[in-house]
């Protein structure tokens, strides 16, 4: 018996719903899409749980509700470009948005794919957004990502407008940093 679609559904129901993620077309899609297989088979029963499975070295799928959270931050609407950063499943979910998604699942400080993006998302902390990764961004373009300076991290929205980029700070999240993009310890006054 395959209880994959009923632990899907139990995800959305207690994880993702409870946190307040109101966006049907993020629940419908991850009651839909098989997360385990974004994962070695070995770890697929890790899937649904409310945890961050690794699924290569040093790179891990966001929590359910984390990912949702962090998609529904993004805002994607049909038709927009988005850049995913070590984000397997985020991507999916986007594109189930009717997003376009660009993966890059090099490492995270590798050269970009070239184009500007309507969203920039990465699943895993970083200490700071690359500024790469800004300047990756379209005018009107969200770079969405948990910044992390220790042990608790908070999920950030970086809007590019004409006059700039504006920052504003989302939900509490805590996932392991991705490779390189910890934050650099230094003396500061």
């Amino acid at each position: 018996m395959d209880v994959t679609p009923e632990a899907r559904l139990n995800m959305v129901e207690s994880q993702v719903r409870t946190a307040d993620v109101t966006d049907l077309r993020v629940q419908d899609a991850m009651r839909r899409i098989a997360r385990e297989s974004f994962l070695p088979g070995e770890r697929a029963h890790l899937a649904y749980a409310d945890l961050e499975p690794e699924y290569a070295p040093g790179r891990s799928l966001l929590r359910p509700r984390d990912v949702a959270k962090l998609v529904q931050l993004a805002a994607p609407e049909a038709g927009e470009t988005a850049l995913a950063i070590a984000a397997p499943y985020a991507a999916a979910l986007l594109e189930a948005c009717g997003v376009s998604v660009v993966r890059h699942d090099g490492e995270p400080l590798d050269s970009l794919p070239g184009g500007r993006f309507d969203i920039v998302l990465a699943e895993g902390a970083v200490g700071r957004a690359p500024e790469a990764w800004l300047d990756a961004l379209a005018t009107g373009g969200r770079a969405v990502v948990i910044e992390r300076s220790g042990p608790a991290g908070r999920a950030v929205v970086y809007l590019k407008t004409t006059d700039g980029i504006g920052r504003r700070t989302g939900f509490d999240s805590a996932p392991p940093f991705l490779p390189g993009l910890e934050p650099r310890s230094g003396f500061v006054f």
